[in-house]
């Protein structure tokens, strides 16, 4: 990219009002992610005219895709706190090397993936299940995922850049961009329309990938042309183990949280066969349903990290603070929503699905009793992010792992032993108001040991 001059105002993440702010940071990116939320449903519903197969094939392969997110979310968050920080310290030339070394990170992360999708899918799904169909749906379908993933990882990291900028409506774009083309694609490539071949999920895999090179695209142009803030060059994509070390000092922890969810499901997964194959498709029509709930959240904290970074890094322990209460209220807000949606409409939600009277009778327990974990779900979301902006990754990722690994995933066990298979859906609300608890605590000690000591003044949380 073309040199510049160094800006010689303060970026607006420390001056503007917060709400303001919040808005103009988390706005766009909401949005986006409400609009990836609808993809994953349309996605899903698109397989599920399929087969109930192919939807449970779908949903058994997502551990695999969200672990790809995983790593391209984890890294752009140790990009956006490390890359925020420097510019509220004023460091240009350390914030253009982490830049740079984005680019490098991309591809040696999507090598990785393509490797493994080459020599471990088939693999993969028969340690899952012996049915053949469904073992050839989920090859046929994660395959492209994993072997074409350098689009994917590009577009979540250069979306990234441009976040830790504020330039968020850019980023705004890539994933509407994107989302919008693969709900297009999906019916096009799956049941061969418009002179399309008819590919059934394998096309749905094609869509995905079209529209996260799409979005590639569009993130090399937005960084080149309207991100002033940084340079990326050549000679800066060689990797820097400092800088590579700063980034993932924060962004590994992050993976680790964000890859707790893949260890989770497939371990369920396993628990939810035991019952019937069609619980396991509930599961997966859950996991798609939740994100109207959690990918706002999700959004609004893109926006969030960056914010309480540049603020940690510039020294401004109130803007911290407000962004953080605002936040928690807007994410409260949303989740009351949510939760009121999914205990009074279930069978709507499933019928989405073309769900079986099976599918029915399993799922409308299923959604009302897991959405309970909301009520607490949405302050812990923000103050997880929050954590990771301070530095403090390895705290989130214990929440994570706290309630996922040691309390959701033992207690479906624990449960399943009754024989029933409501009592499994259970353990999501327990393992979340306990997951809850050890989160305010982190705040609580973080405020009174890393942000009040900030001010010469005195304030309150």
């Amino acid at each position: 990219m073309s040199s510049q001059p160094q800006p010689a105002k303060e970026n607006i993440m420390g001056t503007m009002p917060i709400p303001r702010l919040l808005i103009t940071m988390s706005g766009p990116m909401m949005i986006s992610m409400l609009v990836q939320a609808l993809y994953n449903v349309v996605d899903s519903m698109f397989v599920s005219r399929i087969s109930e197969a192919a939807l449970t094939a779908v949903s058994l392969a997502y551990p695999v895709q969200n672990l790809m997110i995983a790593v391209a979310t984890g890294t752009g968050v140790g990009i956006n706190a490390l890359l925020s920080r420097n510019l509220g310290e004023k460091n240009f030339a350390q914030a253009n090397r982490v830049a740079s070394n984005t680019i490098f990170l991309g591809v040696v992360s999507s090598l990785a993936v393509a490797l493994l999708g080459i020599v471990g899918t088939r693999f993969y799904f028969t340690v899952q299940v012996s049915d053949p169909e469904i073992i050839q749906l989920g090859c046929d379908y994660l395959s492209w995922i994993m072997v074409l993933s350098i689009g994917g990882f590009g577009q979540v990291l250069l979306s990234r850049l441009l976040q830790s900028t504020g330039k968020t409506v850019y980023s705004m774009v890539i994933q509407l961009v994107g989302a919008v083309l693969n709900i297009i694609l999906d019916p096009i490539l799956i049941f061969g329309l418009l002179g399309c071949p008819a590919l059934g999920v394998a096309g749905a895999a094609i869509a995905t990938v079209i529209s996260q090179f799409v979005g590639l695209g569009l993130g090399i142009y937005y960084n080149w042309r309207k991100n002033p803030e940084i340079r990326i060059t050549l000679s800066g994509m060689r990797p820097n183990l400092p800088v590579i070390s700063r980034i993932y000092s924060v962004g590994l922890p992050s993976i680790l949280m964000q890859a707790v969810p893949s260890v989770l499901i497939f371990g369920l997964n396993q628990i939810l066969v035991s019952f019937s194959e069609t619980a396991a498709a509930v599961y997966g029509v859950w996991f798609k349903l939740q994100g109207f709930a959690f990918l706002p959240i999700i959004g609004m904290n893109n926006g969030v990290v960056p914010i309480v970074a540049y603020n940690y890094g510039a020294r401004k322990p109130d803007r911290i603070v407000k962004t953080v209460k605002l936040a928690v209220q807007v994410a409260l807000c949303i989740m009351v929503v949510a939760i009121a949606l999914f205990q009074l409409a279930p069978d709507k939600l499933l019928g989405f699905f073309r769900a079986s009277p099976d599918m029915l009778t399993i799922g409308v327990p299923a959604l009302r009793t897991m959405s309970l974990c909301f009520i607490v779900g949405g302050f812990t979301i923000v103050a997880s992010s929050v954590l990771q902006a301070l530095g403090k990754g390895l705290l989130s990722m214990s929440i994570a792992v706290f309630r996922q690994l040691l309390l959701v995933l033992p207690l479906a066990w624990l449960f399943s032993l009754s024989g029933s298979l409501n009592l499994v859906w259970f353990a999501f609300p327990v393992a979340e108001v306990l997951a809850g608890l050890l989160t305010a605590y982190y705040i609580y000690r973080i405020y009174h040991r890393v942000i009040r000591p900030l001010a010469d003044v005195d304030f309150k949380f």
